[in-house]
């Protein structure tokens, strides 16, 4: 059941949030500082403890791009080739060029737009694969003239990469691909080991630890902004229907464990009801374990 908090109780979840991420940044520095000290090796320890996967080669290989290419229905590829041509001519529009005026005393102004030259591309690979994230930020980088585009994307048990993801990859003209995920694959992209390559800037969504990392690299590399798991804050009154506040609350809910979502009301009557309703349409959602432990963890009515 999602928590009710009354007035005057709001002091003990702040606290208790503010525990957790105490306890995430800490966790993160280390690993950080574990990568940045030891490289692949400890990329490889991480893979065991938190994938469960033992990498012997950390790079995904052409063989293995080619083989999950070949895996994904051909429908789903057509989909794939036709998203990425309507992304491909939205951000060309976008494209902008450099420019020199000459001025009659001899003096030269302008502005000369250089792109980045090396990127790094986090996608999530876990409960939920985003080949559309692949997309969206490999293709608009493209464009712009980036010269290397590399990957992160965690493995699965078997040391693989989800088929759909290493496609998307493929269709949109990543360079290369790394097996691996988590806060250890920020810290090796920010700091660069044997295998992997050091970007000049990191992009692309992820869990907490995953934001947490980007947070604390933020400036020996460029990040894109600091997109943690999901969350939405629903402010309502007597008057609001249950059923519609329960299904918003779900609809962030069940995108990550550690995802929150938070009601905000003066009716006890509306707590009870959306508090309810919650549980019944938890046991309609497909992805309802996510959602159920999401909400259990991080979810609130005030």
């Amino acid at each position: 059941m999602i928590k009710i908090y009354k007035k005057g109780e709001t002091e003990v979840f702040l606290r208790e949030s503010g525990q957790a991420k105490r306890e995430i940044a800490e966790s993160v520095e280390k690993i950080i500082k574990n990568v940045e000290q030891n490289g692949d090796a400890a990329l490889r320890e991480y893979s065991r403890l938190f994938d469960k996967a033992e990498l012997d080669d950390i790079e995904v290989s052409e063989a293995e791009i080619d083989a999950a290419f070949d895996s994904v229905e051909p429908r789903f590829i057509e989909i794939l080739e036709k998203a990425a041509q309507n992304i491909r001519d939205y951000h060309s529009k976008q494209v902008r060029n450099g420019y020199i005026i000459s001025e009659k005393d001899g003096q030269l102004l302008g502005q000369k737009l250089l792109p980045i030259e090396k990127v790094g591309l986090y996608i999530p690979g876990g409960t939920a694969p985003l080949p559309s994230s692949v997309l969206m930020n490999c293709i608009p980088a493209k464009l712009a003239g980036c010269n290397s585009i590399v990957m992160v994307s965690p493995p699965t048990y078997n040391g693989t990469i989800n088929p759909v993801i290493l496609a998307a990859a493929r269709i949109a003209g990543v360079d290369k691909v790394y097996k691996i995920g988590g806060a250890q694959a920020i810290a090796a992209l920010a700091c660069g080991t044997e295998t992997v390559i050091k970007v000049d800037k990191i992009v692309g969504p992820g869990n907490a630890f995953v934001a947490e990392a980007k947070r604390q690299v933020y400036g020996r590399v460029s990040i894109d902004m600091i997109a943690g798991p999901s969350d939405i804050l629903v402010v309502a009154d007597k008057k609001s229907d249950p059923t519609f506040v329960a299904a918003d609350m779900l609809s962030q809910a069940e995108h990550d464990k550690m995802a929150t979502a938070v009601l905000v009301t003066d009716s006890e009557m509306l707590a009870k009801s959306v508090s309810l309703e919650i549980e019944r349409q938890l046991d309609l959602l497909p992805r309802s374990e996510i959602a159920r432990a999401s909400i259990e963890n991080n979810g609130k009515i005030i």
